[in-house]
């Protein structure tokens, strides 16, 4: 049985108010990056969960995607810091909130 992938397009749009997440660009460029990883429901030709984004601009989302300049290990662990960051900011500025 297929685990069904979240969608949120008001999310995906609330991350393109944040600065980048890795270098602190904001050039509007910024657009929520999904991880990689399968753990995160990552396929092929499936994008991961929304829930599961980073806020990077269009330079470090292509660095990371690219992969030439660093290793396997220092993508997900750019991505993995950009995320953290991206969910904090995202409540931070009240883009996101808890409702009861």
């Amino acid at each position: 049985m297929a685990s069904t992938i979240y969608r949120n397009t008001k999310l995906l749009e609330a991350v393109r108010a944040l600065p980048c997440q890795h270098c602190g660009r904001a050039d509007g460029t910024v657009v929520a990056a999904h991880s990689n990883q399968l753990r995160d429901g990552k396929g092929r030709g499936i994008k991961a969960h929304d829930y599961r984004i980073a806020a990077l601009c269009f330079l470090c989302h292509s660095k990371l995607d690219q992969g030439a300049q660093m290793s396997r290990a220092e993508r997900e662990d750019m991505w993995e810091r950009a995320h953290r960051a991206t969910v904090g900011k995202l409540f931070e500025f009240g883009l996101v909130r808890v409702v009861i």
